[in-house]
């Protein structure tokens, strides 16, 4: 109204504009939102596919968690960790996986994108192109690794002896957001190959995939230098290994510090601060397709 009055009398104040309180965090919010939604009306208009793609992932994310299973089935425990908390790690691993793989599960895709120049469509739109690569093709098939990640999780707490206080269920979700964020950070370090070697998805599938094969187990089953490099080096002991040490408020058998233990928040930080950068430099070298 004030607008109005301004326009047709002159020297009338104009009424003040309310402004995002979230700034330029909920704009981007809004557009992966978006981004999201219009890939998911697309894909509904094949339910039957939608529905088969759906069920082959629950099915994968079963066999998996099937595996683990028996491998404690038959060994019984493993570096002094009876099945159940077996099951507690590989449902932090599974979840924090499955969350990156649902937030930027088609970066990996980059190099694809880069050879048939839909990445060049990208950079000319005026929307973040990590956003449209990371919503690229989203599907809600991606849910079938987090919702039964997050079922096994709950089961695993409920069976496991943890002795819980206001701040350790806190804690329990400050470092599962922390691990979403560390599998998140490394996923887009390992697609940012693809700026540089256009057929290096194979290689950060290795890093991605085979990272979740690696964290599913206590790691105190491989050896000492190995635990030390994805501690201290690709921080992956921290999406699965060192809460389940949290929650379990049991030692590090590899004799670590018990302070890493709630390291995961920082961690994520750091490691969402060096793939921001990692992703930037790709961006500034990038030459277009052929280059």
């Amino acid at each position: 109204m004030a607008d109005t009055l301004s326009a047709l009398i002159p020297g009338t104040p104009k009424a003040p504009r309310l402004r995002n309180p979230l700034g330029g965090v909920g704009r981007t919010l809004g557009t992966c939102v978006l981004l999201a939604w219009t890939w998911c009306r697309a894909i509904a208009q094949y339910p039957m596919a939608l529905s088969l793609f759906t069920t082959g992932v629950v099915l994968a994310s079963l066999a998996e968690m099937g595996a683990v299973v028996v491998v404690f089935g038959h060994a019984g425990t493993l570096a002094g960790f009876s099945m159940y908390e077996g099951l507690l790690i590989y449902a932090l691993a599974a979840f924090a996986f499955g969350g990156a793989q649902f937030l930027m599960g088609a970066v990996d895709r980059l190099g694809e994108q880069i050879r048939t120049g839909g990445f060049d469509t990208m950079l000319v739109r005026p929307v973040s192109p990590l956003i449209q690569l990371a919503t690229d093709q989203f599907s809600p098939r991606r849910l079938g690794r987090v919702v039964p990640a997050l079922i096994v999780l709950v089961f695993a707490l409920v069976k496991c002896d943890i002795d819980w206080s206001p701040g350790r269920v806190l804690m329990l979700v400050v470092l599962l957001f922390s691990g979403v964020a560390i599998c998140s950070s490394v996923w887009l370090l390992a697609g940012c190959l693809q700026f540089f070697v256009a057929d290096a998805r194979e290689a950060a599938n290795s890093v991605t995939y085979g990272g979740q094969a690696f964290t599913e187990y206590p790691i105190a089953i491989y050896g000492r230098d190995l635990v030390r490099a994805v501690t201290f080096v690709v921080p992956l002991a921290f999406v699965s290994w060192q809460p389940a040490l949290y929650l379990l408020d049991r030692p590090d058998p590899m004799g670590l510090p018990e302070f890493l233990r709630y390291f995961g928040p920082f961690v994520a930080v750091a490691l969402a601060l060096v793939a921001a950068l990692v992703w930037r430099f790709g961006l500034r070298h990038y030459r277009s397709t052929g280059s």
